[in-house]
């Protein structure tokens, strides 16, 4: 259709350009996962193979995108993807960046299915599907605070859920009864619960459930203290 008399119609496009030297969050997340994890009978609190399959998807696009890449992280249904503050990629559009980001975690999700989930066949009625976003972040320190965010909101939604799971699983209470035994407690007391009632030292939980996954440019996959080491995870990329 090129040189037709209907090509007018592109006029209507619109692009949304990100501003220019800010850092990029690409950030997807899972799309009606609470029904999808309960269809196909994932652990709970945590299902190690639905994580382990996040987090090889999440390789994959680090990898594919590792130029233009600081660091990803991820916990549950989520990933975060941070980009360079002096990307160009896709001129940094913003429905180029999200809807690329998010088709090429989730068709990696579909090719990797059997690898975790081996005698669990994808049934098409449930099929996985995320959402997607871009976010942009003026300096360093704000994007060291939305990682540092994404890493204690890991930490209380799933010492939560440790929680409640265990509360239902070895204790016997019902779904009520637990959140009502947790409503209005603190980290410590809940750590105190899981220890006196259900004989669960919190700390001797897996580490990815604990502080969800940070992956590098470079592939790798740590389970490790963002707060802590937040300086390190951004030098050269000021």
């Amino acid at each position: 259709m090129a040189n037709s008399r209907f090509e007018y119609v592109k006029q209507f496009e619109t692009h949304d350009t990100l501003l220019p030297q800010t850092y990029i969050v690409v950030r997807i997340d899972g799309k009606k996962f609470h029904e999808f994890s309960k269809f196909y009978d994932f652990a709970k609190p945590n299902d190690e193979r639905a994580l382990k399959l996040m987090n090889a998807c999440a390789k994959n696009v680090v990898l594919h995108y590792k130029t233009d890449m600081i660091v990803a992280f991820g916990e549950s249904d989520e990933y975060s993807f941070i980009l360079k503050k002096d990307t160009t990629l896709y001129r940094r559009r913003s429905e180029k960046l999200s809807t690329l980001f998010v088709s090429l975690f989730t068709s990696n999700y579909v090719a990797l299915w059997p690898k975790f989930f081996p005698d669990t066949p994808l049934n098409h009625k449930y099929l996985p599907f995320f959402d997607s976003r871009c976010v942009v972040y003026p300096n360093i320190q704000i994007i060291k605070d939305y990682l540092s965010w994404r890493f204690v909101d890991t930490h209380i939604n799933n010492l939560y859920n440790t929680a409640f799971w265990q509360l239902i699983q070895i204790c016997g209470l019902t779904a009520q009864e637990a959140e009502k035994k947790l409503m209005g407690t603190f980290s410590n007391d809940k750590q105190e619960i899981l220890f006196t009632e259900c004989g669960i030292n919190y700390n001797n939980e897996p580490e990815m459930y604990k502080k969800g996954s940070l992956i590098t440019r470079k592939g790798e996959i740590l389970h490790i203290d963002v707060i802590k080491q937040i300086n390190e995870l951004f030098v050269g990329f000021e």
